[in-house]
């Protein structure tokens, strides 16, 4: 019987699975369950989908919320062959040159690309003695991607006996270091060390203590490039919320998840804050994954992620971020651009260790209109600049700090790159780590949830497939493989190995007329719906 707390079965009959979050890991973890027999309804607390992947329109400028780097296309052109269709009946990507300009505090610039002979130059140019030590770098890159994302990337780690079989390889390829050591063991000079090092910052972790399998990142932007989408990151996902409308499954924003619902032992559906109860099959979290187990999953099914746990876990670093849009163009300025400050090592022990803002700060610059001018009006440019900053466990009173410190960053910017900045400024956004937690549901306002550190990666990590209930799976940045576009797209990837096909938990299904087989859960499921 239908009560008003819960929503009615609607006629497709397929097995249905709810996915919490619509950030690129849950739309593509809803396109593949789609296309394997799924009736799939995405819920997003946001008012439009994306979560990370928001997009900001303000005074006639876009601005695309989160990521900005596309590399692995190949992965989003699966999710469209999936549906029948081709990345490029929908989204136009354009490439990237040079991927990044890396402009040091002394002015030294250098401009970071997948052209092999063209890097060797600009290697040659400021460390000409380490020509031989950064080739020898970008093959240990190599080695690492073929294990590391090839073979490993989309392998489910459910037992430790997986993560036992791969330790030879690790320590084959120096996994045991880090990405910054990996490269001090190539190559001697320290401005080469810091262009070789700072990309492990753009999925959340700290060179000097991530595991150097994330050096991988070297190799497969120069494998697949950097990529951007005509009309912004938004693009794609309007293009994946489109492919998934176009399997029967929709995308409900505005929808808040309360709890995940079990019924012996295993998810069997989700209650809004709203008080309404959907059944599923099978459920799929896209939230942040210490939030998933600290506030969805009630501590009474929790085992291994009790909230002590996640106290101690350790979590990647935060960001802020000034969105503006100017009144003019700045041409001589890249599409992104990577701003050294005075300090490397000392200001990421400040941000990870110490938990401290400092005064300093180093800072990445996207401007998306070098390649898309329809995102200002005629004439102007979009901007954001990002600097990574402590998470919530500094005790930083953002309310307070925030104007402050994006006065600086603009006083810094005038300096460098966008002379006249102040009177240039025609509309201006932020967002802090109070944001992070606020409105993207992060513990501790961590923008890329555990910090990806090898005692926290693979196995370490909260798994694929849960661990506390049955029909419970995880994607997104807090698990594996880990955060960055390419590793939350395969995240959902490994769900092809772990989900049963929608044929098997509908054959195991109880009939209406004939509740006395079947599993507790599908019961479960039957009189939820």
């Amino acid at each position: 019987m239908l009560t008003p707390s819960t929503s009615p079965r609607p006629l497709d009959s397929r097995p249905h699975a709810v996915v919490i979050g619509s950030g690129f890991g849950g739309l593509a973890a809803a396109v593949r369950l789609g296309a394997r027999g799924y009736r799939v309804t995405v819920l997003e607390q946001l008012d439009a989908p994306g979560g990370r992947a928001y997009v900001h329109r303000q005074d006639g400028y876009t601005f695309d919320a989160g990521p900005t780097v596309i590399t692995a296309p190949f992965l989003f052109d699966e999710l469209w062959a999936l549906c029948g269709r081709k990345l490029s009946d929908d989204v136009d990507l354009r490439p990237v040159a040079p991927f990044y300009r890396v402009r040091f505090d002394d002015g030294t610039v250098f401009d970071y690309s997948g052209d092999a002979e063209a890097m060797r130059r600009e290697v040659a140019r400021i460390a000409p003695d380490d020509v031989e030590g950064y080739e020898a770098f970008v093959r240990a890159s190599e080695a690492i991607y073929q294990v590391g994302f090839e073979q490993l990337g989309d392998i489910p780690f459910d037992r430790w006996t997986d993560m036992a079989r791969v330790l030879p390889d690790l320590v084959k390829l120096e996994g045991w270091r880090t990405v910054h050591g990996l490269a001090s063991r190539h190559v001697r000079d320290e401005k080469l060390r810091v262009i070789l090092t700072f990309q492990s910052l753009l999925v959340g972790g700290n060179p000097f203590s991530t595991t150097a399998v994330y050096c991988l990142i070297a190799y497969l932007e120069r494998r697949w490039g950097v990529h951007f989408a005509m009309g912004g990151t938004g693009a794609l996902v309007r293009g994946l919320v489109g492919l998934i409308e176009g399997q029967g499954g929709e995308v409900r924003c505005g929808q808040s998840v309360r709890e995940i619902l079990v019924d012996g032992g295993a998810a069997c559906g989700v209650e809004l804050t709203s008080g309404t109860r959907l059944a599923a099959d099978v459920v799929v979290s896209n939230a942040d994954a210490a939030a998933t187990y600290r506030h969805l999953l009630p501590a009474r099914h929790r085992r291994r992620w009790t909230d002590r746990r996640l106290a101690r876990a350790r979590y990647s670093m935060s960001l802020f971020v000034w969105y503006f849009g100017t009144r003019r163009q700045y041409p001589d300025v890249a599409h992104h651009t990577i701003l050294l400050g005075p300090r490397y090592r000392p200001l990421l022990d400040d941000i990870f260790r110490r938990q401290h803002l400092a005064d300093d700060f180093s800072l990445y610059l996207h401007r998306p209109t070098a390649t898309d001018p329809s995102l200002a009006p005629p004439g102007c440019d979009a901007f954001y600049v990002l600097a990574p900053v402590p998470h919530l466990g500094s005790g930083t009173d953002w309310r307070e700090r925030a104007e402050p410190y994006r006065q600086r960053i603009e006083q810094r910017l005038h300096e460098t790159l966008l002379p006249g900045l102040r009177e240039q400024v025609a509309t201006s956004l932020m967002t802090t780590p109070q944001d992070f937690q606020d409105r993207l549901g992060s513990v501790n306002g961590a923008a890329f949830s555990f910090e990806p550190l090898l005692t926290q990666s693979a196995w370490f990590r909260p798994h694929n497939r849960s661990e506390e209930v049955d029909r419970l799976y995880l994607v997104g940045a807090g698990t594996h493989p880990g955060a960055g576009v390419p590793g939350v797209l395969t995240s959902a990837k490994v769900l092809d190995r772990i989900v049963p096909h929608a044929d098997t938990l509908r054959r195991a299904r109880p009939q209406p007329d004939d509740e006395s087989t079947g599993s507790p859960h599908a019961h479960a499921a039957h009189r939820l719906a």
